[in-house]
């Protein structure tokens, strides 16, 4: 889901539309002034109550209530990266949206594709890194919430050892396996973290055998990168503690989860949405975190103690002040293979952390390159 990396392709059901046809682009009017403003959105995987597109679509009703009867808001669920993303976000714009928001990385080049064809609406790329004229690129720092997540997971496991369900290595992924270790490792020196990659975003089968298997490897805490709450519900059923992600899962885990990860997209969708309103929209490219109020961390389950909740909720608090920077080094960080990969007294670079290729020590797992 990031720059300078190969698209991680998620499959889901297709969801076909009519062919594009350059006639029909050209004779669509504009709505009137006094018309919403038609907002659409793309999601990946179907709709449920906990994950990635729960979250997003959590963003959409925010805009709705923030702004009223100034927009009218739509959505097409589990469409696949592609070819089919290409139609359904091409029929969304023949439909008249002005505004179309696609959150899922194997987006962007269709995106792109269709924005050529309609100058005059503007499109949203969520986790791309390709901007047009008429294409904006946002994206969250999900991992400055994954170390806030390693931090209780290793105030809290007693094996030392957390698992990590993933779906594919790109440097989101990476990114966010690396920060939980540091996290972790700061309050537990000898923990390590073991990887199973699924090389799939949403397969809740999948999901739930990876977590059994790590399960049965002195895994107490588990984290994830995927689509569904399946890893949770793993949790729950075998009495481990586990961290949601993307949204409060507790109605899947009520004794597993530890904490949440929180993806709020809310304000930014209604920020967006009012700029084509008033007419001040220009694309750009965002990349917030905790300060901006995109990633949160909070949503403790009943077996956290009070004293780890408050050290999370500090570190939080220390991340949003700029105090706390995960990808700091105090001594030389190592990869596992042993090289340094973060100098000790340096950070990395915005530009080094998008394009990141490595696991840190104390990750049990391989990347392919």
């Amino acid at each position: 889901m990031y720059k300078n990396l190969v698209a991680a392709l998620a499959a889901a059901c297709c969801c076909l539309s009519p062919v594009f046809s350059p006639a029909l682009a050209q004779t669509a009017k504009p709505a009137a002034s006094s018309d919403p403003l038609k907002v659409a959105f793309v999601y990946v995987a179907p709709l449920t109550d906990t994950g990635w597109v729960h979250q997003h679509d959590q963003g959409r009703r925010a805009m709705e209530i923030a702004l009223g009867s100034k927009v009218k808001t739509s959505y097409v669920e589990n469409v696949a990266e592609g070819a089919d993303a290409e139609r359904v976000i091409r029929d969304l714009a023949m439909q008249g949206n002005k505004l179309i928001f696609t959150p899922s990385f194997g987006y962007m080049e269709p995106t792109l594709k269709v924005a050529k064809d309609f100058p005059d609406v503007k499109f949203e790329s969520i986790t791309g890194y390709k901007t047009a004229p008429n294409v904006a690129t946002a994206n969250a720092r999900y991992y400055e919430g994954r170390y806030l997540a390693g931090i209780a997971a290793g105030r809290m496991t007693k094996t030392h050892v957390a698992g990590y369900v993933a779906g594919f290595p790109i440097p989101e992924v990476l990114q966010g396996i690396n920060a939980f270790t540091l996290g972790m490792r700061s309050v537990d020196p000898t923990a390590r973290v073991k990887v199973v990659w699924l090389d799939v975003w949403f397969d809740p089968s999948k999901e739930r055998d990876a977590a059994m298997t790590l399960f049965n490897q002195d895994v107490d805490v588990i984290a994830f990168h995927t689509g569904s709450s399946a890893v949770m519900a793993a949790a729950q059923e075998r009495g481990k503690l586990a961290i949601g992600y993307h949204s409060d899962m507790r109605k899947v885990g009520p004794d597993a989860q530890l904490v949440a990860v929180t993806h709020q997209w809310g304000g930014y969708y209604t920020q967006r949405a009012r700029a084509v309103l008033d007419g001040s929209w220009k694309s750009g490219d965002v990349w917030g975190g905790v300060k901006e109020g995109m990633v949160h961390v909070g949503d403790f389950g009943s077996k956290v103690p009070k004293a780890v909740q408050d050290e999370v909720l500090a570190r939080q608090r220390d991340i949003a002040s700029g105090k706390l920077v995960p990808f700091h080094a105090v001594a030389d960080v190592r990869d596992n293979e042993g090289n340094v990969v973060i100098a000790k007294g340096t950070s990395l670079s915005d530009a080094q952390i998008l394009q990141m290729k490595w696991l840190v020590e104390g990750v049990q797992g391989r990347v392919a390159h």
